[in-house]
């Protein structure tokens, strides 16, 4: 079976169709942040169809395009912020007044992989003070219910995460799960400034070929929201990128040479032309995924990012 472009994010799936009959079961709409100015699109896929058609389940996929998510603006953070409270809620409107376990998925040791147990680290966690002392006390006043963990990969463990947070949900009784990881695109624009919100869960792994078993309302008993951010993208996606970038100026100047290789590549489609760009590549290179350099600190600001909105959310301290 020849490999798909691989891709965590409901969006970049949607654009490598051309028109809305090509996405029956799907609707898309697009609008400004009611917090901020951040691009947000709303992915939903409405049936089994429209599941069938982009690979992923139905439910709705919000995108947050926020192109300086990488940078270190604390300002401009702070409207992030509040735009993810915003997206969450717009989900689940009385998730404030909900019992919370917060996952972070992935491997700390890895930091491409470190985002969901580096936001696990700065979360204010309450659910002890809850037990111990009731939602009414001086101590707990304005705090909401919010226990976490990060559950490791199966590397480290050898127990599915899923495994790991189904004993936790049987065993702390949530009445939410949020499921935090990081993510991997198609489209280098997109690596570390694109925030994904859904209510369909996650199968871990999924975008690197690594699909571990899914995490989602069904497996939990609980309703599921996932975050992610995508932190990594395939060498063959950037192969194929570079390819593009080339026709499209070989296009523009024609000459005996890029005739020749234009009527070589030009008749492929996206996806012919990546499974083309895998085959061509050696054997080394066909599962490398590539991330930017300053990656531990991108991701240290993003957890902060998560975690903030986490939070703020959750409880009402000031």
């Amino acid at each position: 079976m020849n490999p798909s472009i691989r891709t965590d994010l409901a969006i970049e799936n949607a654009e490598m169709f051309q028109g809305a009959e090509e996405l029956q079961g799907v609707s898309i709409t697009e609008e400004n942040g009611r917090t901020s100015g951040i691009r947000v699109v709303h992915v939903q896929i409405e049936n089994e169809k429209g599941a069938e058609k982009m690979g992923k389940a139905m439910g709705d996929y919000i995108t947050l395009e926020v192109p300086e998510l990488d940078q270190t603006d604390v300002s401009y953070h702070r409207e992030i912020t509040e735009e993810v409270a915003e997206q969450l809620r717009n989900l689940m409107p009385d998730i404030k007044n909900k019992k919370i376990l917060v996952a972070g998925v992935g491997n700390q040791d890895m930091a491409p992989d470190a985002l969901g147990p580096m936001t696990i680290e700065h979360l204010f966690i309450t659910r002890h003070l809850i037990q111990e002392y009731g939602r009414n006390s001086e101590i707990t006043r304005g705090m909401g219910c919010v226990s976490a963990l990060a559950p490791g990969v199966m590397a480290q463990t050898g127990i599915e995460t899923r495994e790991i947070l189904l004993g936790a949900v049987r065993e702390t009784k949530p009445e939410v799960l949020i499921v935090i990881d990081a993510l991997a695109a198609r489209s280098v624009k997109r690596l570390n400034k694109t925030i994904q919100i859904t209510n369909t869960g996650i199968a871990p792994g999924a975008g690197v070929g690594n699909r571990r078993f899914g995490i989602d309302e069904e497996s939990m008993g609980i309703p599921v929201i996932a975050i992610g951010i995508p932190t990594v993208i395939d060498a063959a996606t950037i192969v194929n990128d570079a390819v593009g970038n080339l026709l499209a100026i070989m296009e523009e100047t024609k000459n005996r040479l890029s005739d020749r290789i234009w009527e070589g590549v030009a008749p492929f489609d996206e996806q012919e032309r990546y499974q083309l760009m895998r085959e061509l590549m050696s054997p080394e290179m066909i599962n490398m995924f590539v991330t930017p350099k300053n990656i531990d600190e991108i991701v240290i600001q993003m957890s902060y990012t998560l975690s903030e909105s986490i939070n703020g959310l959750c409880h009402s301290l000031s």
